[in-house]
């Protein structure tokens, strides 16, 4: 993405130390907040969570020798913002006394987690499913980037399955519901325009109104009416008939009860976490979702993107 220095700058800015700029203002220290990063995949397991150092079990895969770099880059931005990062692939952990001592769950995961899955890491409970959706609805945070909506899904996880092609209302699974949003497909990794549907939600001044990112596009549904889009997926001039469709939602933030939820699609390459510009986005949305700061959560899905919800029509594969 070709951006203006300044915009750079403005991002990068972003991500200096809170502790640094708060005390040399004389104001008060954040306090730290705790947050759960969670990547068990029941489904795909994307490169940039593979082989968390910090595991107690920890063995590089066959020709890996580091931790995948999302969280190598949540470490860094950890450690300058006073948030302390717990890493787990461990479903087991979901228990209402465990998840008390979180301010916020970070979800970059797949599948359904109650299942042992493709990455062989013990399976949530359903009771841990709902221990996790009440905490959320308490007052906890919540975080998702990309696969995070490829997970619990409402109709099943069935490649190419018509199904999917339809919005699924009430029937829509409890932790999509949370979410705000559910993944259909993806076409092949392209340069797309997102268009900034609130510049003044927190981190979203760092992605420029006219440049274009390269990166692996989600095709979403089922967004509820209450969605506050902050970033809108532009279609036109996408190749791939999966994004035969008007724009919708790529990140957005809601309620869910007395919680705070933060999603987006961006997430998948390694070039995208190492952009300031992403860094400064997920930053804005950590902050907002601990409740470090406020934001107008007025809906305007309707009005930002009013096709969100008519989706493109399924093709059967041999008829592609």
């Amino acid at each position: 993405m070709k951006v203006p220095a300044i915009r750079l700058l403005l991002a990068v800015a972003v991500c200096l130390n809170l502790v640094g700029s708060a005390a040399a203002a004389g104001e008060a220290v954040p306090p730290v907040k705790r947050i759960l990063f969670f990547s068990k995949s029941s489904g795909f397991e994307h490169s940039v969570i593979k082989d968390p150092a910090q595991a107690a079990d920890f063995v590089p895969k066959p020709g890996s020798t580091e931790p995948g770099l999302a969280f190598r880059i949540l470490q860094q931005l950890g450690a300058a913002h006073q948030i302390d990062f717990v890493f787990s692939k461990d479903g087991r952990i979901f228990t209402p006394d465990y998840l008390a001592q979180f301010d916020a769950f970070f979800f970059y995961t797949s599948g359904d987690l109650t299942q042992t899955g493709l990455d062989k890491n013990p399976a949530m409970t359903p009771e841990g499913k709902a221990a996790l959706l009440a905490a959320i609805a308490g007052g906890k945070g919540f975080i998702g980037t990309h696969s995070a909506s490829d997970t619990f899904h409402s109709l099943g996880n069935q490649v190419q399955c018509a199904a999917w092609f339809q919005n699924d209302g009430e029937r829509t699974d409890d932790y999509i519901k949370m979410v705000g949003g559910e993944f259909i497909g993806h076409g092949q990794q392209q340069l797309a325009h997102l268009i900034v549907v609130d510049p003044n939600f927190p981190g979203a001044y760092a992605i420029p109104a006219d440049g274009k990112l390269l990166e692996e596009w989600y095709t979403l549904k089922d967004f509820p009416s209450d969605l506050h889009v902050i970033l809108a997926q532009d279609t036109s001039g996408m190749r791939g008939w999966q994004y035969a469709r008007p724009a919708y939602p790529s990140t957005w933030a809601r309620r869910y009860g007395q919680g705070r939820v933060f999603y987006t699609s961006l997430g998948h390459r390694d070039d995208v976490w190492k952009n300031p510009m992403f860094q400064a986005l997920l930053l804005g949305g950590i902050n907002w979702a601990v409740g470090r700061v406020d934001a107008d959560l007025t809906p305007n899905l309707a009005q930002a993107t009013p096709g969100a919800n008519v989706l493109e029509t399924y093709v059967p594969p041999k008829a592609r």
